[in-house]
């Protein structure tokens, strides 16, 4: 009797976790998609087109982990509380989100646009790629405050176990992106102009939706003269979210000074490596999106103070993403070639970057226990050990030797790539060492 109630509870759970995790999971994978197509469009007008849109990616990058970090905490309190049963909480952990996104918007919009045309130097882009580079992170920086919406009210949606919202308007801002691409990109002939255009009017109908479907939750919604900022919550988040931007601070600054290293290698490497990067994308997103909902259960699992549940929830979501990870591996490395053909003509290009997408593709396993057992202490507010082992891991591994292979010992891409992997496989295994102490010793610490 006692087996056949566990076997039911997994059950349960596993189909909880997946009727959360296929709305985000497809929603990672379309939106991958159209920016293989953006890519694709911007990839056949050269390689400086290429170089102008790839060099301040890792910029853009640190600029959304600052809404991230803030998206994460707001996830695992709105969860933790859906739990719990206190909507009252729901509501003024909202209404604190709803204050970050204006404060981030903002701020980092500002600072990006003020920022844009020293960028691309310090990036150590070619001078003939700066103009266009410093345009199309300009353009792109202007609607912030509706990328900030997108990303702190979307994971607040989430949060209530409402996937499916936030997944038909990223799907719908994303097609939208891809017509506007075509338009603006060839018909119109802006070229990279004409790119970031259609990425700004995408990020803004994305960051309005997204608002309207904040305030029309029922779990979320809060009357106009209730609204108050309340410290106490907002040092919880700063508490779980610091930790967040420390760690994609620290990610983000070491793919700067990682890309940094590969653009003084020249154009046709740095474009091979850019596009391989992408490329790579929409094999491993899935796991992102499984990790989304693995933070939601978790939270909410804490809310409850279910133990049981918490542990089947985290060893669930742990075999399925390696799973589907080892998947997308074997199939990485068969299509590596034909994928590079999509977003260059340039063989020598394709070539190169197919080499590199057939080291990767062994690890990608390794790289999707790490973003689930990440989903895990996100969703349960241990964020300080993440940051302790992604930024040793980066630094310590990624950059030092990568630092070392291009200056020092003169190597190829080929090195640069294996010290990328070796990263991967480094925070997988610190990740893996206390998870287990986390995972079954939460509750009963508290």
């Amino acid at each position: 009797m006692f087996i056949r109630k566990k076997e039911g509870e997994n059950k349960e759970i596993l189909q909880t976790l997946i009727t959360l995790s296929v709305p985000t999971v497809i929603e990672e994978i379309l939106r991958t998609l159209l920016q293989y197509v953006d890519t694709a469009m911007v990839g056949r007008l050269g390689e400086q087109a290429t170089a102008a849109v790839s060099v301040t990616t890792t910029i853009t990058w640190l600029v959304n982990s600052i809404s991230a970090a803030a998206a994460v905490a707001v996830l695992a309190m709105v969860s933790k509380a859906v739990g719990s049963g206190n909507k009252k909480l729901v509501r003024k952990i909202a209404q604190q989100a709803l204050l970050l996104t204006a404060v981030f918007g903002v701020l980092i919009g500002g600072i990006s646009v003020f920022l844009s045309p020293y960028i691309p130097v310090w990036m150590g882009a070619e001078e003939a790629v700066q103009r266009p580079a410093s345009i199309y992170f300009t353009i792109v920086s202007l609607p912030m405050l509706f990328r900030s919406a997108s990303i702190i009210l979307g994971a607040a949606v989430r949060g209530t176990k409402d996937t499916k919202t936030p997944m038909f308007i990223n799907i719908g801002s994303n097609l939208l992106n891809a017509v506007l691409n075509y338009l603006l990109i060839y018909t119109a002939g802006l070229g990279v102009a004409g790119a970031a255009i259609a990425s700004a009017v995408s990020y803004t109908v994305a960051g309005a939706l997204i608002f309207i479907a904040y305030r029309r939750n029922e779990l979320l919604y809060w009357k106009k003269n209730s609204f108050r900022v309340e410290k106490d919550l907002l040092k919880e988040c700063a508490d779980i979210g610091v930790p967040v931007l420390g760690t994609s601070m620290a990610s983000c600054l070491g793919y700067v000074v990682f890309a940094r290293l590969v653009s003084g290698m020249g154009t046709t490497v740095f474009a091979a490596h850019s596009i391989a990067v992408t490329a790579e994308t929409i094999f491993y997103v899935p796991g992102y999106g499984l990790r989304t909902a693995t933070s939601t259960l978790v939270g909410i699992s804490l809310g409850e103070r279910n133990r049981k549940k918490l542990g089947e929830v985290s060893r669930l979501s742990i075999m399925l993403t390696v799973g589907m990870m080892c998947i997308s591996g074997v199939v990485l490395y068969l299509v590596s070639y034909p994928l590079m053909c999509l977003f260059t003509p340039v063989q020598a290009v394709a070539e190169l970057g197919a080499e590199m997408l057939k080291l990767v593709a062994f690890s990608e396993p390794f790289f999707g226990l790490m973003i689930v057992l990440e989903g895990i202490y996100y969703g349960m507010g241990r964020t300080r050990y993440a940051f302790l082992a992604e930024t040793g891991s980066m630094w310590g591994i990624r950059i030092v030797f990568t630092f070392l292979c291009v200056t020092v010992w003169g190597l190829d891409l080929r090195a640069v790539w294996y010290c990328m992997i070796a990263d991967n496989v480094c925070k997988a295994l610190l990740f893996t060492l206390p998870v287990r102490k986390y995972v079954f010793g939460e509750i009963a610490e508290k």
